[in-house]
């Protein structure tokens, strides 16, 4: 294989890099009232394409069947709003009698009580060839859970109270989630034989989108200049949250394959990508809201700026590995079920379950 071909290969990923570079350099243009205007760009433009271009290529027989499937999202509901808030509380604890910042230990415990983003763990989950149907159910549905769950879970946690406008958020949701996607469903009973015959890059289409997306928000990390803090716990900030990260997709990858779940490869791709990330998108707006007149809410904003971006990096470095280990994981469960004999291993000889 040549450079060429490596570098067709993992386009999306050097094509990450590029737009952190960009965004590094110049990081008004789409930082939050510069002239990409990321406010309604990115937060209802993006993401409702990204819901369209899923309605419009997702199978409506599939996505009926998603909603049936009831314990894949009591696990991943119950996962990243019970298990990780939990998690997080006892690590912020712990990480209390070290010097990090202890706003920042705040903004690690709000990142824990966030819901699941409406837009990165569906493109990645597609990207990697996993269960989207289940991704796109569970990210939606998440985000109107958290729009009650997450309030009481700071209030719990942190001991904040404040007066959420749940009218707003429910509306803005439908309106970038819920309506794109039906609309892109009727479409597609429309022009099903075209879409069928033709076959249109959604997901290039999507990776395209979630790209605005990464450059928006590391806009927005980069141009944050009025955060005072020392470098020594920043650094420390971004280690945890990605030592963090790693953690819960390795957990959620190998408890998802216990066999007492039933679980499919392919919803343990959805599992790993929307159990594991936190939304931006609803967690910004939230935090002004619930932490309104707070002197340090930049600092508490900053583990979830961290967060964010992080997940999709890893994200979009786990997706070929991914998409390789569940092809092979699907290919072995088929042999299975029809008794054929299988060695459990992958193409280069390796374990499936470890193959990541």
């Amino acid at each position: 294989m040549t450079v060429f071909d490596k570098l067709k290969d993992n386009w999306f990923l050097l094509a990450i890099t590029i737009v952190i570079f960009l965004a590094d350099l110049a990081p008004f243009i789409g930082a939050k009232g510069g002239p990409l205007r990321p406010e309604i760009t990115v937060k209802y433009f993006a993401v409702s394409f990204i819901f369209f271009n899923s309605g419009l290529s997702l199978k409506t027989e599939d996505l009926r069947a998603a909603l049936l499937h009831v314990r894949l999202h009591v696990f991943i509901q119950g996962f990243t709003l019970v298990f990780i808030p939990c998690l997080v509380w006892v690590l912020v604890h712990f990480l209390m009698l070290t010097p990090v910042d202890a706003w920042l230990l705040k903004g690690l415990q709000v990142v824990g009580c966030m819901p699941p983003p409406v837009s990165s763990a569906v493109i990645l989950t597609k990207a990697a060839g996993g269960n989207e149907a289940g991704a796109i159910f569970n990210s939606a549905f998440g985000s109107f859970l958290g729009i009650v769950v997450t309030p009481v879970l700071l209030l719990v946690s942190m001991a904040s109270s404040s007066s959420v406008p749940f009218s707003s958020i429910f509306t803005q949701l439908s309106i970038t989630v819920v309506v794109p996607l039906l609309v892109g469903q009727v479409l597609r009973r429309f022009i099903k034989e075209w879409l069928e015959r033709t076959k249109p890059p959604f997901g290039t289409l999507g990776k395209a989108v979630l790209l605005l997306i990464i450059y928006s928000t590391f806009c927005d990390t980069f141009s944050n200049t009025a955060l005072h803090i020392d470098h020594l716990s920043l650094c420390a900030m971004v280690f945890i949250v990605f030592i963090l990260q790693v953690c819960l997709i390795s957990f959620t990858f190998f408890i998802s394959q216990v066999q007492f779940f039933g679980f499919t490869p392919s919803d343990t791709v959805a599992i790993m990508f929307c159990a594991t990330h936190k939304s931006l998108t609803l967690g910004i707006p939230m935090l002004k809201i619930i932490f309104a007149g707070y002197e340090h809410l930049s600092l508490i904003s900053i583990p979830l700026l961290v967060y964010h971006p992080t997940q999709i990096l890893l994200g979009g470095l786990l997706v070929g590995r991914v998409k390789q280990w569940m092809l092979a994981a699907e290919k072995q469960r088929k042999e299975m079920e029809n008794g054929e004999p299988s060695l459990n291993t992958t193409s280069d000889g390796s374990n499936s379950r470890d193959s990541i």
